[in-house]
């Protein structure tokens, strides 16, 4: 009995076909890259040398460049908590109240040394371990404004004014428990469904832990990267002699600088620098800066809504900021 040839096994010719076609495709596509980058070469670059367009690609890169490796180490100990720490080691450490729970959470943020954008993958690690969602809430507002590494930061940037750095870490940790309690008493499940990510059967931890981190990674990546986008065209954008004009109005100057910290997207340990710079608002304007920045800015909201789900953001960010807004207010006068 006579076999079949190769030619004519089911499947190779159409095999044969599509990568006769891959390959006719694939010059074509690289003919039309080189003539995008010839064309962009001599009609766009005149224009690519602007100052604006040059501040806004600096902005875009420190944005990137400064929230990467803390969003990595986010990703990589949110995979580690999923594929390592069991489920019932949350119950045990943490109060079985949900109304308990926050704040222990939110103190528990200050052992992190991290900015917002590991903060966001964590809270979703904790979640998928069986963490309340309030309590790992507070944990993610509470992380990247209390922990040493900012409070250090915040120091050094007011050499001489140490209630600065105890008013914004009493002024964020309040903040981060309001939220939680807020968020416990009125939150729906709907909107906030918690992340659910456990191994496939015959997986060791190992490959649980690298398939959650690539899959964190490359989620929260595309999301940072339109957070930076936004913050970059929105520094070049908003005129400086606006900021100057509205410094000496008390009430004003300090919904200025809550808005500006959504729009910067500074990273937290580098926020502090910043707010001592602007050296024509008010002690209460830059508490206002610190506060709101670190729990409520572009990038982070892109994070949020990527994570955890529009859904989900459009509740929790204005009412984050109302909460950053008005504790500001609070612990200004009565600290500073």
């Amino acid at each position: 009995m006579t076999q079949p040839s190769t030619a004519d096994l089911p499947g190779q010719e159409s095999h044969a076909h599509t990568k006769e076609s891959a390959g006719i495709r694939l010059p074509w596509a690289f003919v039309a890259l080189v003539a995008l980058l010839v064309v962009g070469r001599f009609v766009l670059a005149p224009y690519l040398t602007a100052p604006a367009l040059q501040t806004w690609a600096t902005v875009f890169v420190a944005v990137c460049v400064q929230a990467l490796p803390f969003l990595v180490f986010g990703v990589a100990l949110s995979a580690a908590i999923t594929a390592f720490v069991p489920a019932s080691f949350w119950t045990r450490a943490l109060p079985r109240r949900v109304y308990a729970a926050v704040p222990v959470a939110g103190v528990a943020g200050a052992v992190l040394p991290g900015c917002e954008c590991a903060s966001v993958p964590v809270a979703s690690g904790l979640m998928a371990r069986g963490v309340a969602p309030p309590a790992a809430l507070a944990f993610l507002l509470a992380s990247p404004a209390i922990n040493p590494v900012v409070l250090v930061a915040t120091a050094v940037a007011f050499p001489n004014d140490p209630s600065m750095v105890v008013a914004r870490f009493a002024a964020s940790l309040a903040v981060a428990v309001l939220a939680g309690w807020i968020w416990a008493r009125f939150g729906r499940g709907e909107w906030l469904p918690a992340p659910r990510r456990t191994a496939e059967a015959g997986h060791s931890r190992v490959n649980a832990f690298l398939d959650a981190m690539r899959h964190d990674l490359m989620h929260a990546g595309g999301f940072l990267v339109v957070g930076a986008l936004a913050a970059a065209t929105l520094n070049v954008v908003i005129p400086r002699a606006w900021l100057t004009t509205v410094a000496g109005v008390p009430v004003v100057s300090v919904l200025v600088l809550a808005l500006l910290a959504v729009l910067l997207s500074i990273c937290s340990e580098a926020d502090a620098f910043v707010a001592a710079s602007l050296t024509a608002f008010s002690p209460t304007a830059k508490l206002a800066f610190l506060v709101v920045g670190p729990m409520v800015d572009l990038k982070l909201i892109a994070l949020q809504a990527g994570t955890f789900g529009r859904t989900f953001t459009w509740r929790f960010a204005p009412l984050t900021l109302a909460l950053a807004i008005g504790v500001s207010f609070v612990a200004g006068w009565a600290l500073l």
